[in-house]
């Protein structure tokens, strides 16, 4: 993967949690307007997924762009963060 198509990965990520933050800015809001529970809870769940959307292209650029490298700089650093992004310790 170029550096080029990474960035344009890193840019949509962003403005998925960019969205995330918008609709969680609005859960507050509901909350706080004692709006009815499920209707909170639909626009929660709303935020869960941009922010998973976010981490997968962001995962998926890392894995494409930056592993490599960072294996062979490191391997025993790189194989620590997959571990940690993967919640696997």
């Amino acid at each position: 993967m170029e550096h080029q198509s990474h960035h344009c990965q890193k840019q949509a990520a962003a403005l998925s949690v960019k969205k995330a933050k918008g609709v969680l800015e609005k859960v507050l809001l509901m909350i706080e307007a004692d709006t009815y529970c499920p209707e909170i809870i639909q626009q929660i769940d709303a935020v869960n997924g941009l922010l998973k959307s976010s981490k997968k292209t962001l995962l998926t650029g890392h894995l494409d762009y930056c592993l490599e490298e960072k294996l062979k700089q490191n391997k025993g650093e790189a194989i620590g963060e997959l571990i940690k992004i993967f919640n696997l310790n």
